[in-house]
């Protein structure tokens, strides 16, 4: 999949564990009504965002992820979250 717009704003490289850090990008999609979609970038994908500037047009290549969570009272939740992994 693929969204594309303009980059509204790149976030700093956030070190979430020892072994795991992310990015944040988002961007403003060109349609009738935009959207701010939040990308998220993880691990050596985060460099992918350093040459990015505001109001860039870009494409980016995601894949969409989805997590089953069950809480401590038995229920189910569900998280959905956007990764990045390429940027035209």
């Amino acid at each position: 999949m693929v969204v594309a717009g303009k980059v509204r704003s790149v976030g700093p490289t956030q070190q979430v564990s020892a072994s795991f850090k992310k990015r944040e990008l988002v961007v403003i999609t060109e349609e009738q009504y935009p959207q701010p979609i939040l990308i998220e970038f993880a691990q050596d994908k985060c460099d992918l965002l350093n040459n990015l500037q505001v109001g860039q047009q870009v494409n980016v290549s995601i894949n969409l992820r989805g997590r089953e969570w069950i809480n401590p009272q038995g229920e189910t939740k569900y998280f959905n979250s956007i990764q990045g992994w390429k940027i035209d």
